[in-house]
Formats: C-alpha cells, sequence, structure tokens
C-alpha cells in the first residue's frame, strides 16, 4: 500500500471513529411522500474488506459506561456515492465489532426514525447521505427530540447535501453543500485546527495531504457555534489556486472547514467531509 493510500484510509478510518454541483433549494413540503428510494449498494469485495480490516483499530479509544447502539442511515434521494456508502456502512459495522464500543443497525428507511425505535439508539450516523426530504413532519419532530434531547448525531461527507427545506436540521448539523471546488482527482492539504483536541491526538499534531472531495459550506457554516477540528491548509499553493472567487461561491473569509463538533440542545454534533472514497 502506498504512502499516500495508507494516509488517506488512516484519515477515513480517524473520520469514523472520531465520530462515534447543485445547491438549489427542494422544497418539497412535510407532509408529501418521499421519492422512492430505488438504491442498491454494490457489494464489496472481499480485498476490499480486507483493507478496511487492516485500517481499523485494536481497540476503542475511551470505553463507554453502558453498550452502546447506532443507527447508520445512508438513503439517497440526490447523488449516490453508491461505493462510498457500501465501504462506509461496512467500515463501522466491522469496527464496532472489533473495539466492542458499539453494535450497528443500518437502514435508508424513513420508518426508522419512529420515536419508539429512535430511542434503542445513542447516536444516528448520516452516511453520504444526499437530499433528504423527512417530509412526515412526525418524524422530524422524533429526530429533533433525539438529538436535542442529548443523543448522538454523525455525519460524513454529504451529510450536509440535506435539509434545504428544514432549517433546524441544517442548524443542527452545521452547515449546506456549496459545490467542492476540490475534486477527488487531487490531493489536499489539509490542516490540524486543535491538535490538542481528543478527536485530533492521532495526527499528531501535523498537518497532512490527502486525495479526497472536499465541500465548502453555506450558512449557516459558522465557527462561532462549534469547535472546528480540521480544515483546508491554504497556505499550500495548490489548495489554495482551487478556491472559488466570492461571486462564484467562495468563501471571502477563505475558511473551508472539514470536520468539527457541536453542542445542540443536550446533545452532541460531529460532522467530517472526508469520506466519498470507498477504500484504498
Amino acid at each position: 500500500m502506498s504512502s499516500r493510500n495508507r494516509q488517506r484510509v488512516w484519515a477515513w478510518m480517524a473520520a469514523m471513529s472520531v465520530g462515534l454541483a447543485s445547491v438549489a433549494c427542494w422544497a418539497q413540503a412535510p407532509g408529501q411522500k418521499p421519492p422512492k428510494n430505488d438504491k442498491q449498494l454494490p457489494e464489496l469485495k472481499p480485498a476490499e474488506i480486507s483493507k478496511i480490516e487492516a485500517a481499523l483499530p485494536a481497540a476503542a479509544s475511551a470505553k463507554a459506561a453502558k453498550p452502546r447502539r447506532v443507527l447508520v442511515f445512508w438513503r439517497c434521494e440526490g447523488f449516490f456515492h453508491g461505493n462510498g456508502i457500501a465501504a462506509g456502512n461496512k467500515a463501522i459495522e466491522l469496527m464496532g465489532a472489533k473495539t466492542g464500543a458499539y453494535t450497528v443497525d443500518v437502514s435508508a428507511d424513513y420508518s426508522v426514525f419512529e420515536p419508539a425505535n429512535l430511542a434503542k439508539y445513542d447516536a444516528v450516523i448520516f452516511n453520504n447521505t444526499t437530499r433528504l426530504s423527512f417530509p412526515d413532519a412526525a418524524l422530524r419532530k422524533s429526530f429533533s427530540d433525539f438529538v436535542n434531547g442529548g443523543k448522538g448525531v454523525v455525519g460524513i461527507h454529504s451529510a450536509l447535501d440535506n435539509f434545504y427545506n428544514w432549517p433546524e436540521a441544517a442548524s443542527m448539523m452545521g452547515g449546506l453543500f456549496c459545490g467542492h471546488p476540490w475534486g477527488s482527482g487531487g490531493t489536499w492539504a489539509i490542516k490540524v485546527d486543535e491538535p490538542d483536541h481528543a478527536l485530533t491526538k492521532a495526527f499528531g499534531g501535523k498537518g497532512f495531504k490527502l486525495q479526497d472531495e472536499i465541500y465548502q459550506f453555506k450558512a449557516p457554516y459558522t465557527r462561532e457555534d462549534r469547535r472546528v477540528l480540521l480544515s483546508l491548509d491554504m497556505s499550500d499553493d495548490t489548495t489554495a489556486k482551487q478556491a472559488k472567487p466570492v461571486e462564484k461561491g467562495g468563501r471571502a473569509d477563505k475558511d473551508y472547514a472539514i470536520s468539527w463538533v457541536k453542542t445542540v440542545g443536550q446533545g452532541r454534533v460531529f460532522y467530517c467531509s472526508l469520506g466519498q472514497f470507498a477504500t484504498i
């Protein structure tokens, strides 16, 4: 495995473990039926699963006070990162089994957000979901109560390409997708904004370069209500030159965050835009 690919896997798995191009508004009103979810996940090859297993941590970095159970939700009503979703689902499942930190249920059906069912979980992981409409107002309330009441939510990569017609959820997650000038074919410089944070100690305080698709975000993104863990290193010429001008969606403040943590009510949120790639 090359050094660059090994780094990609490590960053992907770090993003997973830490948490446990259109921007037009899709104005589907609550109460309408959601689009049919007819996406079929590809089957991972044994070699791909082996690479995921090799990248898994040997043990959880913190011992849970009680058994934990997480819901991995991968529904897509927009762009479909099929291979990335399949690999992400498997990585989360295998990591929980290997470390004993949690157990996993996986679904793409909105019914899992019914209050009685959602109460079984400690966290919901949105794995590369897109354009989620959450058309049932009761399920919106159930999810909002879940997080505000003290549970957790994790967003991976396109988890912020959702909730254009649900401002509360967009605010909860921390931003909305606004393009990806840093495409998957390039290698981009990433800095560690909080090197002493428990969630970023694995990087040893050192920035790194990674081949992945990096998002930029629009409001409600702000640093005022969160701790940004990773962001693009705009001192790197290649990375900086890829930024769009403000009139084309670029940020005037040049603040291109990649990962953060924040609180919502009594609950906690972790997001990381890394994770488009399936494997190495």
